[in-house]
């Protein structure tokens, strides 16, 4: 199977709390990110879906050292930044400032990876360069970064740059599921050998009007808008659609060798997953759920967990008719009549859907959940759905035992990626 690999660092960037104590906490108060927002030039009487889970007053310079380019920066690379930072040193790294970067002190930067996943970044960069170009009838107030903080690949480059890490470097694009994925092809790499660390994970920032305008489109978003707190109501009868969430959620994976040898922290151990396509629509789910079934299968049947081992599964849950039916079905698909026995619970009813960091933020949230002993709650569960009747973990944080716990991610375009992790037991 490899060298094993463990989570040692933790940074979530999120619209609940900044941190891993601040986000933990709000998770277990059951805290809504949710509220209205804004977009400077638009009517938002225009849009339908006039809420979101932004992060308001994000203190980026508080956090890292100025760099004359930070000014042109989209903020999913900004957020990724951070949650870098945040997961670097709550790994036990130290840190040391060098020409408006870092070094990681003691650590090869040849042996240092980063691979996160990105949604679709930069679209604010796009929509100001877009008015910049119409309203000056040329290029000539275009920033000559604009064209490279485009590119998604920036945004793992920027972390790369900013502390001195040599290793491979690259991003994953498979929208919802993308933090999931980078997740799981950076465990594959220190399976083989070809880091030692690996900064990974997930960012995104698509509360913009054309996301939404796009999102709008495709009725895929709530419109609740009178009451912003309780929109995202996953597996819940009332649910009428997402509510876009913004941040990143990195974690420190790490070769356990290796982080035995420093004395690190351990949170979980991630040992297993699955990735599949359902080949049915752009955007909407298989309804039938064979793919997203399979997914789970894969990333517990060939790493040797039985599905009666699973005490915990951190769901996609993101609050739309067609999601939570699907993955539902594909969870009573795998585990039969034991599904009714596994609590289950989403985060996105709180910080909404961060899209490329969405499986970033759900897999920190399931490491602390084993390393915690408490599964936080799914809020705004009040009216049941007889399609969805299992265990959502209603308001309230439940103390259990978690062994074994699943992180699921389901993108549009049918990408689906499962991870699993257990608690490290040597």
């Amino acid at each position: 199977m490899g060298r094993r690999a463990v989570i040692t660092g933790l940074g979530p960037v999120t619209p609940i709390g900044l941190g891993k104590e601040g986000f933990w906490n709000a998770l277990l108060e059951g805290k809504s990110g949710i509220t209205h927002v804004e977009f400077p030039g638009f009517d938002m009487q225009n849009f339908r879906t006039r809420i979101g889970a932004p992060i308001k007053d994000f203190p980026f310079d508080q956090f890292l050292p100025p760099k004359k380019r930070d000014r042109y920066l989209g903020r999913t690379s900004r957020f990724a930044l951070v949650g870098a930072k945040m997961a670097l040193e709550d790994a036990g790294f130290r840190l040391r400032e060098n020409r408006g970067g870092f070094e990681i002190e003691g650590e090869r930067p040849e042996e240092v990876g980063t691979i996160l996943g990105v949604g679709s970044d930069a679209i604010e960069i796009i929509e100001a360069s877009y008015q910049n170009l119409q309203e000056h009838g040329g290029p000539r107030k275009i920033s000559p970064f604009a064209l490279p903080n485009v590119y998604a690949s920036s945004v793992a480059s920027l972390v790369s740059e900013r502390f001195n890490v040599k290793g491979a470097t690259f991003v994953i694009s498979s929208a919802c599921a993308s933090g999931s994925h980078a997740i799981a092809t950076a465990y594959l790499r220190l399976q083989e050998g070809q880091e030692k660390v690996i900064i990974t994970g997930g960012a995104d920032a698509c509360i913009t009007p054309l996301s939404y305008a796009g999102f709008i489109a495709m009725r895929a978003m709530s419109t609740r808008n009178d009451e912003p707190q309780r929109a995202s109501r996953p597996f819940d009868l009332e649910r009428d659609g997402f509510v876009m969430g913004e941040g990143a959620g990195v974690l420190i994976l790490e070769e356990l060798e290796h982080a035995l040898r420093r004395g690190a922290r351990i949170y979980a151990e991630l040992v297993g997953y699955g990735m599949t396509a359902d080949a049915y629509h752009i955007a909407e789910p298989d309804p039938e759920a064979t793919s997203l079934a399979r997914a789970i299968a894969m990333a517990l049947d060939p790493w040797g967990i039985a599905p009666e081992e699973v005490d915990y599964i951190n769901a996609h849950g993101t609050s739309t008719k067609l999601n939570d039916v699907a993955e539902t079905k594909a969870i009573k698909r795998v585990f039969g009549p034991y599904a009714y026995q596994i609590p289950i619970s989403s985060t996105k009813s709180m910080t909404g859907h961060l899209i490329g960091g969405a499986g970033g933020i759900e897999a920190i949230a399931t490491a602390l959940t084993i390393s915690n002993q408490i599964i936080h709650p799914t809020i705004n569960y009040e009216h049941p759905d007889p399609e969805c009747d299992l265990d959502y973990v209603p308001w309230t944080p439940r103390q259990k035992e978690v062994k074994v716990a699943l992180s699921i991610s389901a993108g549009f375009g049918g990408v689906n990626c499962v991870l699993a992790l257990r608690a490290f037991e040597g």
